[in-house]
C-alpha cells in the first residue's frame, strides 16, 4: 500500500518571485495544515504554477530542502486549489477579483442554478452556464476560461507526475497546450515531440502506453519515424535516410519496450501517411525531411544560376590583370606566388570560385589579394566611409560564427560579419533576406564554409543576386558543420565550380612545426620527434587522471610568462569524465578565478558564474547580436535586491558588445577555460592545450584532431598517449554523411570546369611571430 503524499496547505501571504515566462515562482504562506514534521506557521514555497491569490488556501505537495544559502524551502511537485465547499463560500469566491464582471449578485444566481457543485460542473461542462439567468455569453466565457486556468493547471500537473514528468516539463506542457493539453495528451500525446522542447519519443511513449496506444498503433509508428529521420539528421549530420536504415531503427525503437513485433509492412504503411501529409518527403528509397530535402534543391537552383549568367561582366583581359597585380605588388611591397595569382585570377574572372587548403597555404593572403585587386580593377575604393548612405558597399565578408569574421576583419581590413547578420536573421520570422529582398553587394566571401550547414548554405544563395561574384574558403579537412549535410566536401567533389587547392605550405616561420604536424595529421601519419619539444610545441605524457594536474600546470605557468585566459584554449572532445570539459572546467575556474568574498556570483544548477569568467554562449541571439560558439567574459553581476527588475543579472561582454543575462536566461552560457573542440572551430588562440586520452577514444578521428591542433597560433601543447593520438589521427570519419547535393549538382549543371593546385611558395618570417622566438611551450611547466 502506498503512503499518502505529503503536504503543506495555507494561503500566500506574498510572492517574492514570479517569472512570467516559465511560471517559475517563490512565495511565502501562511500554514493551516500540514503532514511534514515542521513547527513554523510560515514557509517558503518554490515551485512552478501561477500567480496564486492572497487569502485563497491552496494545497502543495512536495518535500522540503534545506537550500544553502536561502533555508528551509517546501519544493512543489504539484498543488491544488482548495474549491469552497459552501454556497456563501462559492458566492464569495466566484464574486472576487479573480473573476472579471462577476459580481455577487451574479454569483447568487450561478450558485442557484447550480447548486453548491457549482464549480465542478463549470469545470466539467461550461455550457452550464447558459441556465443562469441574464448572464452573458461573455462574461460565462471569460468566467470558464478563468477557472479553466486556474484549475486545469493543477489538474495537468497532477496528471503528468502520474506519469513521470517533473513540474518544470509539465508547466513547459501547459503552457504550449493551455486549456487544451490534457485533451491533447488523450489524444495523441506523440504530438508534444514536435510542440514541446524537451520531450523526446521515450517520454510521449510513456504517455502512450499510459492511454493505450501501444504495440503497431499508426501515430506510434509514425511518431518513431519521424523521430527516427530527426535524429538522423540532427545527431549525425545526415540528409536523408535510406528505406532499409529506416526500417531496422525505427523496429529497434519501437520494439525495445517489449511490445508487439513490427514488421517493415506496417512502417512502409505509415511511412506514405507521412509522405502524403507532407512531414516526410520520399525519392528513389531516401527518406528526407522537407526542410532538408527543398533546401539541397535550393541550393543548387541557386548555385546554378550564379554560374550560368549569359555574360559574365566581371572578366578581364589577362594583361590587364597582370598589370593591375604587378601595381598592386609594388605597392603593398610583396610577391604572390603562381598558385596565389591563379587564385587571384580565377576568383575576379568567375561567377565562383572555391578556394580551399589547410593552415599555413595561403588561404589568407589570397583574400586580401582578392578584395586589393578588385578594388584596383574596379576603380573603387575599399573604405566604407566612402561611400553614400544610399550607396551599398560592394565587398561583403562573412563567416558562420562572430570569432572566424572577426578574423576576416583583421587580416583583410575591412568589415565582415556573420552570415546570420548579413542575413538580417531576427529569431523569430526567420530572415530579412531572401529571393524576394536579396543583399547587396558586388563581391561576396565567405571564410570557413566547412560549419556551414545545407539550411545555412540554402538561404545564403537564395539571397545572392545573380551579378554578385561569390568565393567560398575553407579547409576540407576540418570537421563538417554541426548542423545536417557536408557542403564544403561535397561542392569539391562535382568538378562543377572552379576550384583552387593550395597544398603546399608557405611558411611563416623557419622553426614553425604546428603547420608541418597539421599536414602529417591529413595524410595520417606523425612526425617520428613527435615527442620530442619544439619551439612551437609539446607533447607531454600523462593518463586521462592525470591530465587535470598537467593542465592546470601548463596553464598556471603560461599565466607566469603574461598570458591570459583569453589566450589560453583547453580542448576536449567530450564533456564527461575525469578528464572531460565539465571536470577541466570546474578546475580551471578555480585556477584562473578563484571564489573570493569580494567577487561577486550567482549559481546556476551546479555552477558558479562569477565576475571576471571565461565564458561561452551556445545559442543565437540575433537581436544581441551574439551567436552559438562566441566567447565573452562576465563584467558584472548585479543581485535582485539593486535593481529595478528584481532580479538577479548577469553582464557579459562579447568582442566589445555587452549582453545582459536574467538568472532564467543563464541556460545559454557556460564556462569556456576548456570547450569542445566543433565550439572553437572558427577560431584561433595564441596557446592550444589539448589533451589526447583513451576515454575520449569513441570521438577521436583525424578530422577532429586536426581541427583542434590547427586552432593553435602560437603554441600548441598536446597532452596523453602518443598511441592514442596515433590510433585517432587514422581513423577516418566512418560515419560519411549521407547526402545528395552532388549528385544533383551534377546533374543539374554538369562537369564544366578544371581545378588547380598550388605550387610551393615560402613567405617572409611573420614579425609578431619572430617576436616570440625566444619562448617555447616548455617555458609553461616546471
Amino acid at each position: 500500500m502506498t503512503e499518502p503524499e505529503k503536504y503543506v496547505k495555507g494561503h500566500p501571504i506574498v510572492t517574492i518571485f514570479h517569472n512570467d515566462s516559465n511560471l517559475y515562482t517563490v512565495l511565502r504562506i501562511r500554514i493551516e495544515e500540514t503532514t511534514e514534521n515542521y513547527e513554523d506557521k510560515e514557509a517558503i514555497v518554490t515551485g512552478y504554477f501561477p500567480l496564486l491569490q492572497e487569502h485563497e488556501t491552496y494545497t502543495f505537495f512536495g518535500v522540503f530542502k534545506d537550500h544553502p544559502k536561502f533555508g528551509i524551502q517546501y519544493h512543489v511537485n504539484h498543488f491544488q486549489k482548495e474549491i469552497p465547499r459552501t454556497e456563501q463560500g462559492i458566492i464569495l469566491y466566484l464574486s472576487s477579483d479573480l473573476f472579471k464582471g462577476i459580481g455577487k449578485k451574479t454569483a447568487e444566481k450561478i450558485v442557484e442554478a447550480l447548486g453548491e457543485d457549482a464549480i465542478n460542473k463549470i469545470l466539467h461542462n461550461p455550457d452550464v452556464l447558459k441556465s443562469v439567468p441574464q448572464l452573458t455569453s461573455e462574461k460565462a466565457k471569460e468566467l470558464a476560461r478563468t477557472l479553466l486556468e486556474h484549475q486545469g493547471l493543477e489538474q495537468v500537473m497532477v496528471t503528468l507526475s502520474q506519469y513521470g514528468f517533473g513540474p518544470q516539463l509539465s508547466m513547459k506542457i501547459y503552457q504550449t497546450y493551455r486549456d487544451q493539453t490534457l485533451d491533447m495528451i488523450k489524444r495523441n500525446p506523440y504530438q508534444l515531440m514536435a510542440d514541446v522542447e524537451g520531450i523526446g519519443f521515450a517520454k510521449a511513449d510513456e504517455l502512450g502506453k499510459a492511454i493505450g496506444m501501444v504495440g503497431k498503433h499508426p501515430e506510434r509508428i509514425k511518431a518513431a519515424c519521424l523521430y527516427v529521420i530527426d535524429q538522423f539528421s540532427m545527431q549525425e549530420g545526415h540528409v536523408y535516410l535510406l528505406g532499409e536504415q529506416l526500417y531496422e531503427r525505427v523496429r529497434g525503437l519501437l520494439e525495445s519496450s517489449h511490445y508487439d513485433l513490427i514488421s517493415e509492412s506496417d512502417i512502409i504503411q505509415q511511412l506514405e501517411y507521412l509522405v502524403e501529409e507532407g512531414k516526410l518527403v520520399l525519392e528513389d528509397d531516401r527518406y528526407y525531411l522537407p526542410s532538408l530535402f527543398f533546401s539541397e534543391k535550393g541550393l543548387v537552383t541557386n548555385i546554378k544560376r550564379l554560374l550560368e549568367q549569359e555574360e559574365y561582366e566581371d572578366s578581364f583581359p589577362e594583361s590587364e590583370f597582370l598589370l593591375a597585380l604587378g601595381a598592386l605588388e609594388e605597392r603593398l611591397k610583396v610577391q604572390y606566388a603562381p598558385s596565389q595569382k591563379d587564385a587571384i585570377q580565377k576568383a575576379l574572372s568567375s561567377p565562383m570560385l572555391l578556394l580551399t587548403g589547410g593552415p599555413g597555404t595561403g588561404k589568407t593572403t589570397v583574400i586580401k589579394g582578392i578584395v586589393e585587386l578588385y578594388a584596383e580593377l574596379h576603380g573603387c575604393s575599399l573604405d566604407p566611409k566612402d561611400y553614400k548612405k544610399e550607396e551599398p558597399f560592394p565587398f561583403l565578408l562573412v563567416a558562420p560564427t562572430g570569432r572566424a569574421a572577426k578574423r576576416m576583419n583583421e587580416s583583410t581590413g575591412l568589415p565582415a560579419v556573420t552570415i546570420h547578420r548579413l542575413l538580417g536573421w531576427n529569431g523569430v520570422d526567420g530572415f530579412d533576406h531572401d529571393e524576394d529582398n536579396p543583399v547587396d553587394g558586388k563581391i561576396l566571401i565567405v571564410d570557413e564554409v566547412s560549419m556551414v550547414d545545407t539550411w545555412l548554405a540554402n538561404q545564403l544563395f537564395k539571397s545572392l543576386p545573380a551579378s554578385l561574384q561569390v568565393i567560398l574558403v575553407g579547409d576540407e579537412d576540418q570537421l563538417p558543420s554541426v548542423g545536417p549535410g557536408q557542403v564544403l566536401s561535397d561542392l569539391l567533389d562535382t568538378g562543377t565550380i572552379p576550384t583552387v587547392r593550395l597544398v603546399d605550405i608557405f611558411r611563416q616561420s623557419e622553426d614553425s612545426t604546428i603547420v608541418e604536424l597539421a599536414h602529417d595529421i591529413k595524410k595520417g601519419t606523425l612526425p617520428h620527434d613527435i615527442m620530442t619539444p619544439k619551439s612551437d610545441r609539446s607533447f607531454l605524457k600523462c593518463n586521462q587522471y592525470q591530465v587535470i594536474d598537467v593542465v592546470k600546470k601548463v596553464c598556471a605557468n603560461a599565466v607566469k610568462k603574461g598570458f591570459s585566459p583569453r589566450d589560453i584554449q583547453v580542448l576536449a572532445p567530450m564533456y564527461r569524465g575525469p578528464a572531460g570539459i565539465d571536470t577541466l572546467n570546474l578546475e580551471l575556474q578555480t585556477l584562473f578565478n578563484p571564489k573570493t568574498d569580494q567577487k561577486r556570483e550567482i549559481s546556476y544548477g551546479d555552477k558558479a558564474y562569477r565576475v571576471g569568467d571565461k565564458v561561452l554562449q551556445l545559442v543565437n541571439q540575433p537581436d544581441q547580436n551574439v551567436f552559438n560558439g562566441d566567447m565573452g567574459e562576465i563584467v558584472s553581476v548585479f543581485y535582485a535586491k539593486e535593481n529595478v527588475e528584481k532580479e538577479d543579472l548577469i553582464v557579459i561582454a562579447f568582442e566589445g558588445t555587452e549582453v545582459t543575462y536574467k538568472k532564467q536566461d543563464l541556460n545559454q552560457i557556460t564556462h569556456a577555460y576548456c570547450c569542445s573542440v566543433h565550439k572553437a572551430q572558427g577560431s584561433e588562440f595564441p596557446i592550444v592545450i589539448f589533451p589526447v586520452v583513451k576515454s575520449y577514444y569513441r570521438m577521436l578521428r583525424k578530422n577532429l584532431i586536426y581541427t583542434a591542433i590547427t586552432r593553435s597560433k602560437e603554441f600548441l601543447i598536446l597532452c596523453g598517449e602518443e598511441e592514442t593520438l596515433l590510433q585517432g589521427i587514422q581513423r577516418t570519419e566512418d560515419r560519411k554523411r549521407q547526402t545528395t547535393l552532388t549528385e544533383r549538382v551534377k546533374g543539374m549543371i554538369g562537369n564544366i570546369v578544371t581545378e588547380t593546385e598550388s605550387a610551393g611558395f615560402e613567405l617572409s618570417v611573420d614579425a609578431e611571430r619572430a617576436a616570440m622566438v625566444n619562448v617555447s611551450p616548455y617555458d609553461f611547466m616546471d
